[in-house]
């Protein structure tokens, strides 16, 4: 098969829409549903995130994207807490570690991930589709799918759900293009490999970068390898907790991530994991609940009536003093960036968040200064002179 018709393309108004191969088969096979334009922008790019993940470290991976940038990726490292089984909402849920890489990703930002794209570095397991039919999702994408997986996902969405299957061998052709305004872009891939070994340049006083940093530096750059530049990717226990995209300045992207990294920390809190919820509940009415918590302004949930349709009883509010006494524990915090810091705003915001590990290219003419600013909190900066933009 070397072509594949769209129901339209970005928009219902571009048609018609198609995707085709030049030479050769497409190297992906539609099992079940009818894929649309954006949703193979997200299968392509979040195969490529989840497949080098695996490769880089040799644990299963997921993905969870929405509008062609990551809303999370994880691999499955150690196993699920408890806490964290139920700020994943996976309580009580038989999971194999390739499942627990998806809870890992879909919980970096559930609300943000509400209609997601999912991408699996290995094949489906029944445990990882029955995960999938509990989530509000698009469709997925994976190396393979077991019959029981299969049958499990082909229900989903009234039996409308994109299941995707590609081809793990397959290689693209070194060059890429693609026409914008009539005019044909060409460039070579980015095919950089991310390791540990770009971490070797740590150009600050403190240079202790332990093994669990440099896993968590790693799946931070190779997220932004696959996010709408500017992007900045805060990371621990090898997920992406904090993902800022597309954002034209620095600095908004450094904040978005870490007020969404703090996010993840708050719905650890004590008092979220206590919330007393309406058995039955859909699962986005309860990501959305929390969301509005844990935020700023928590009467729009806790004022007047409008608790009384998502809990059995008004919970107590999550005050300031609360939030932020909460949020001063958290601390071994990783984070990337896919171009260089021009300024230590960057660091200090990004230090509130507990991050103590950097990696960014370098090259900025203010180096010296974004050192400096690291060396005043101790935290740990490599320079890996590897830009990583994508457009």
């Amino acid at each position: 098969m070397t072509e594949l018709e769209l129901k339209y393309g970005c928009n219902p108004n571009q048609k018609p829409a198609r995707i085709f191969m030049r030479s050769g088969a497409l190297p992906i096979t539609v099992l079940n549903g009818r894929p649309g334009y954006i949703n193979l922008l997200d299968a392509l790019n979040s195969w490529q995130l989840v497949k080098e993940l695996k490769e880089a470290t040799g644990r299963p991976a997921a993905a969870s994207f929405k509008h062609v940038s990551p809303a999370g990726a994880a691999i499955a490292d150690a196993p699920l807490t408890g806490e964290d089984k139920k700020a994943f909402f996976v309580e009580g849920l038989a999971l194999s570690p390739l499942a627990e890489a998806y809870a890992r990703a879909r919980g970096a930002d559930r609300v943000s991930s509400y209609g997601d794209w999912a991408a699996l570095s290995d094949p489906c397991d029944e445990e990882t589709a029955r995960l999938l039919a509990l989530e509000v999702s698009d469709g997925v994408i994976a190396p393979g799918y077991s019959e029981k997986a299969l049958e499990i996902l082909r229900k989903k969405r009234r039996g409308t759900y994109c299941v995707i299957q590609i081809d793990p061998d397959y290689r693209p052709e070194l060059f890429e293009r693609k026409d914008v305004f009539g005019v044909t872009f060409e460039q070579r891939r980015n095919d950089a490999r991310i390791d540990a070994s770009l971490l070797t340049n740590i150009v600050t006083k403190n240079k202790d970068l332990p093994e669990s940093a440099k896993r968590d530096l790693v799946t931070a750059l190779i997220t932004l390898k696959y996010t709408q530049s500017n992007s900045v990717c805060y990371a621990v226990g090898g997920q992406a907790i904090g993902i800022g995209a597309g954002q034209q300045s620095r600095i908004h992207c450094t904040r978005l991530a870490g007020t969404k990294a703090d996010n993840w920390h708050l719905r650890r809190h004590p008092k979220v994991l206590a919330l007393p919820f309406i058995d039955g509940i859909a699962r986005p009415v309860r990501d959305n609940a929390i969301d509005v918590y844990i935020s700023d302004d928590p009467d729009e949930l806790l004022g007047g009536d409008a608790w009384r349709d998502v809990f059995t009883a008004r919970p107590e509010p999550l005050t300031k003093e609360e939030k932020i006494e909460w949020l001063s524990r958290v601390a071994g915090v990783s984070l990337g960036s896919d171009a260089f810091f021009p300024f230590g705003d960057n660091v200090e915001r990004a230090r509130k968040s507990g991050v103590m590990y950097i990696a960014q290219p370098g090259g900025s003419i203010r180096d010296d200064d974004v050192i400096q600013t690291c060396d005043k909190y101790g935290i740990v900066m490599a320079f890996t002179g590897l830009r990583l933009f994508h457009h």
